[in-house]
């Protein structure tokens, strides 16, 4: 009979802190491994200071505050948690806390931390001060968040060894240490665990000024020159979101490699982002599909989301965190309490006539109060 010792599994390993990004999770098929991959490729081009942050500015400047305060006290950061939809920089963010404060971040995401033993394996070899990052943390379990509340109030952990009769509880000291949570939905944080960070902070999509700096920026650091007019044209073209733009300009920068070109045009730009089909609302072939069906294959009537995920062959989650939040911002699509609608503005944007009898512009005025 095999010994206990050779039963237990070995702990899990954290992942380099460059292969965790905003929302990694790598465990919910080919929408998140893909993103992961545009994290790792796009690594390189992260500022690594808050001077060299782009947009952003009231977030930055409070963060060097609490940075700042928290170093000459000699003290760790408070627990920061960084909101909003993906790609946005809150990976970078912590990165460069961490940086700034002069001491180490151990990365890792809320899907892989699936039993306290996980966490505590982290938490025990943090270092004073150490900032741990948690990408997704409103998917942590509900057994892992449990054991975290001390660690956060009181760095110990409460653990229980043992089962049965046997058990006995353990209480372990820990360095202090700073949490810092990335999440892509606010929503679904428990309350508890909400009000333990100290500092919160919701970034926005950023605007076209900002994301053509990012573009140059970025051109520069592969070595590639591009035309400002060309910059312009892929700031306004990437959903504002400074991970669309590196992406698009990666590619870009393929069609103009392959072409044997020294530099990028806006005519290069423009036949490049057509070649991969982003239109010039930054809408690509998913987006499409997603309105296509909403629009001509329902009709315009109110669909769920379960429904348009099954018809479009996705999870979700793909719909919810990657499509609508832009949709919506742009005035495509209206959340209404009977599903969603395509609005008048994306019937138009197909080329389709609004149904007979207006069942688009039925839901407008309640898909905007909602």
């Amino acid at each position: 009979m095999p010994s206990r010792q050779k039963e237990r599994k070995a702990p899990r390993l954290v992942a380099p802190a460059e292969q965790i990004g905003d929302d990694a999770s790598g465990d919910d098929g080919s929408y998140q491994n893909h993103e992961a991959h545009e994290r790792e490729a796009s690594f390189s081009l992260r500022p690594k200071a808050l001077g060299d942050f782009i947009g952003q500015s009231a977030i930055c400047e409070n963060l060097q505050v609490f940075v700042q305060a928290a170093k000459m006290r000699g003290e760790p950061l408070d627990h920061i948690l960084f909101a909003g939809p993906p790609g946005l920089g809150k990976t970078t963010l912590a990165h460069i806390a961490a940086a700034a404060r002069d001491v180490q971040l151990r990365a890792t995401s809320g899907p892989i931390l699936q039993r306290p033993g996980d966490l505590a394996a982290i938490l025990t070899n943090l270092q004073p001060n150490d900032i741990l990052f948690i990408d997704e943390i409103h998917r942590l379990a509900p057994p892992v968040e449990e054991i975290l509340y001390p660690a956060l109030e009181d760095f110990v952990l409460d653990l229980v060894v043992g089962s049965g009769p046997g058990a006995r509880s353990l209480r372990v000291g820990l360095n202090p240490f700073t949490l810092a949570g990335a999440t892509t939905r606010t929503g679904l944080i428990t309350t508890p665990l909400h009000d333990r960070f100290g500092i919160v902070m919701r970034l926005d999509y950023y605007g076209a000024e900002d994301l053509e700096k990012i573009v140059l920026r970025a051109s520069d650091l592969l070595g590639m020159a591009l035309h400002r007019d060309a910059a312009r044209e892929i700031a306004r073209r990437s959903r504002g979101t400074p991970r669309v733009a590196q992406r698009l300009l990666r590619r870009i920068r393929d069609f103009a490699v392959h072409s044997g070109e020294a530099e990028i045009s806006l005519s290069r730009a423009r036949d490049a982002l057509a070649r991969l089909r982003v239109d010039g609302e930054g809408l690509d072939a998913l987006d499409h599909r997603y309105l296509m069906c909403l629009a001509r294959d329902f009709g315009g009537r109110p669909t769920g989301i379960e429904t348009l995920a099954a018809a479009l062959g996705e999870t979700r989650d793909t719909l919810e965190d990657a499509l609508e939040p832009y949709l919506i911002r742009r005035g495509f699509v209206f959340r209404t309490p009977r599903g969603r609608v395509a609005s008048a503005r994306a019937f138009g944007h197909l080329g389709l006539a609004v149904p007979s009898g207006g069942q688009a512009s039925l839901f407008v005025e309640k898909g905007r109060a909602d």
